[in-house]
């Protein structure tokens, strides 16, 4: 599904060495080609069985497409990513701590998963952006408050590897 327009514009408040650091969406995202993911949860488990780890494994496919990074998003603070990325051993793809759900938000993927006592998170999608525009998003079916189910099928790391195959430029 092709979008077009500008990310949302936010801070994002990372632990790194013992401290706080804000990064915006700018520094993270302008001038480069980059794959991003968002999910319901650090630790949940489909998110850590498979979508964060596939991307992990898969990194080296998508540079080798002209894919510049890869960021996982969830609606978690710094600690809890972190602690995450450690949990499992990622040391590729980078976690994005959106606590204050603002970039989840503004891309309209802020759902309520009061149901499971999660509050609000966000739904499933992964974006290609490039330059900090959405090049094409992935959604996964259902998008609604309090979904009885957390489908993972759009937004696996495959389906996103084979869109950006498709778009990657040909070597001369």
């Amino acid at each position: 599904m092709a979008l077009e327009g500008k990310v949302p514009q936010v801070e994002f408040v990372f632990r790194e060495n013992g401290e706080f650091v804000t990064h915006t969406s700018a520094d993270l995202f302008d001038n480069k080609r980059v794959v991003v993911f968002s999910l319901p949860g650090a630790f949940t488990p489909t998110c850590s069985a498979y979508q964060l780890p596939g991307f992990e494994e898969k990194y080296e496919e998508f540079a080798a497409c002209g894919v510049d990074d890869i960021y996982c998003i969830s609606v978690n603070d710094g600690f809890v990513m972190n602690a995450w990325a450690k949990d499992l051993g990622i040391e590729k793809v980078n976690l994005i701590p959106d606590g204050n759900g603002e970039f989840t938000r503004g891309m309209g993927m802020l759902v309520s998963k009061s149901n499971l006592g999660f509050g609000d998170r966000s739904w499933r999608y992964a974006a290609v952006l490039a330059n900090g525009y959405i090049e094409t998003l992935f959604i996964e079916s259902g998008k609604c408050d309090n979904a009885g189910d957390d489908p993972y099928e759009a937004t696996t790391p495959e389906n996103v590897l084979e869109y950006v195959k498709s778009t990657a430029p040909v070597a001369d």
